[in-house]
C-alpha cells in the first residue's frame, strides 16, 4: 500500500531525512532516502552499491549517516516521489526484545482493575500504593524484556490477517529504537551511542493464550500469544536519533476506526530507552538492525473491553516518526 493510502495531514517525520524499504510498481523493494517533502532516493544507486539493504547500511551507520545527510540535502539525482511507491516494513531485523509492564499508568490501571473482591482498599488508596510501587521499581529493579520471532515484521499499511486461533487479539502501539552498532555489557550512560534511530511498532497480542491453562505454573506463553506472522507491523520509517530530542518526551496514539485508544506520552515509561539497551545489552548481544520495543501504554484492547476484529482499521502515530494504518481482516478457514 503506498502511503497516500495512509491518509494523514501531519509531517511525515521530524529532521531532514529518514530511511525506509520500498518498491515501485512491479519492482523490487529498495532501500530508500526519504525527505519531507515527499522524494524518495534509491540509495543503491545513490551509494553506488546495488546489494545494499537497510541492515548493511546500519551496519556502518556512522560511516553512511554524514553520506546520508549530504545526499538530502542535494536536489540532483534520481529522485522519485514518494506518493505511488508501496511502503514496506523499513528493516528485517536479526533480533526483536520486546518489554512488558513499562509503561506507570497502564500498570496501576490493570492492578487496580485486578485486585480483588474484597480489597479493603479504595480505588483512590489503591492507585496511590501501586504508584508508589511503580516508583521504587523504576529506581531499583529491572525491566522485563523477552523475544520476538522476526517473521511477525509487517509494513505499515499491510493488512493484519487475525488468525482464527487467535480469540482476543489486541492492539499495543510502541516506541521501537533500531540498534546500529553491536552492544554487549554497555552502560547506561553508553547506550543511546548504540541507537541509529526510532520508529513505530505496533506489538499485537492475543489476549487469550498469553497464559498457560495447561500449565499455569509455568507462566506466560510468548511464541503463542504474540508471534503469529504479521503481529509487528513496523514503520513507516526509521527516523535518525539525531532528529528525536528526546525519546522520553514523544506522543504514542492509537485510534481504532477513528477513535482514540492510546494516547501517552513516552514520559510515562518506568524504564527509558537507554536503561533497556543497557539491560538487554547485560545478557545478550546486540545487533545492527536489531528492535528494542519499549512497552506499550494505557489504552490497550482489554482496557475497553474491545479487541480486534474483521474489518477494524488501525492508526498509530508516534511523535516524529510518523504514521501507520493497519486494516484487519479475519483469516480464511476452509
Amino acid at each position: 500500500m503506498s502511503v497516500k493510502s495512509a491518509a494523514t495531514s501531519a509531517p511525515l517525520f521530524a529532521g531532514p531525512l529518514a530511511i525506509g524499504t520500498l518498491s515501485a510498481p512491479g519492482g523490487a523493494a529498495f532501500p530508500g532516502l526519504v525527505v519531507p517533502d515527499g522524494r524518495v532516493l534509491d540509495l543503491r544507486t545513490a551509494l553506488a552499491e546495488p546489494a545494499l539493504t537497510v541492515l548493511s547500511l546500519l551496519e556502518c551507520w556512522e560511516a553512511e549517516l554524514p553520506r546520508l545527510h549530504g545526499l538530502a540535502g542535494d536536489r540532483a539525482g534520481d529522485w522519485l516521489p514518494l506518493d505511488g511507491l508501496s511502503v514496506h516494513a523499513p528493516l528485517e531485523p536479526r533480533q526483536i526484545f520486546q518489554s512488558g509492564a513499562n509503561y506507570r499508568q497502564h500498570v496501576i490501571d490493570l492492578e487496580v482493575a485486578h485486585r480483588a473482591q474484597d480489597d479493603p482498599r479504595t480505588v483512590e488508596e489503591a492507585r496511590a500504593e501501586i504508584a508508589a510501587i511503580m516508583d521504587k521499581r523504576a529506581a531499583e529493579d529491572l525491566p522485563y524484556v523477552f523475544i520476538g520471532l522476526p517473521t511477525t515484521i509487517a509494513g505499515p499499511y499491510d493488512d493484519l490477517v487475525l488468525p482464527s486461533w487467535a480469540k482476543k487479539p489486541d492492539w499495543e502501539l510502541e516506541l521501537a529504537a533500531v540498534i546500529s552498532r553491536p552492544a554487549y555489557r554497555v552502560t547506561v550512560e553508553e547506550a543511546l551511542e548504540h541507537v541509529a534511530g526510532y520508529t513505530i511498532a505496533n506489538d499485537l497480542t492475543d489476549r487469550a493464550t498469553v497464559f498457560r491453562r495447561d500449565m499455569p505454573a509455568i507462566g506466560t506463553d510468548w511464541l503463542r500469544c504474540k508471534n503469529a506472522p504479521g503481529f509487528t507491523p513496523l514503520g513507516p520509517w526509521i527516523v535518525p536519533a539525531g532528529s528525536i530530542a528526546d525519546p522520553s518526551d514523544l506522543r504514542v496514539t492509537l485510534k481504532l476506526n477513528g477513535d482514540t485508544m492510546q494516547d501517552e506520552s513516552t514520559k510515562d515509561m518506568i524504564f527509558g530507552v537507554a536503561r533497556m539497551v543497557s539491560y538487554i545489552s547485560q545478557t545478550a548481544q546486540l545487533l545492527p538492525g536489531d528492535l528494542v520495543l519499549t512497552g506499550s501504554p494505557a489504552g490497550n484492547g482489554m482496557h475497553w473491553g474491545r479487541l480486534l476484529r474483521d474489518g477494524d482499521v488501525m492508526d498509530g502515530s508516534v511523535t516524529g516518526l510518523g504514521a501507520q494504518r493497519t486494516h484487519c481482516v479475519a483469516e480464511e478457514t476452509s
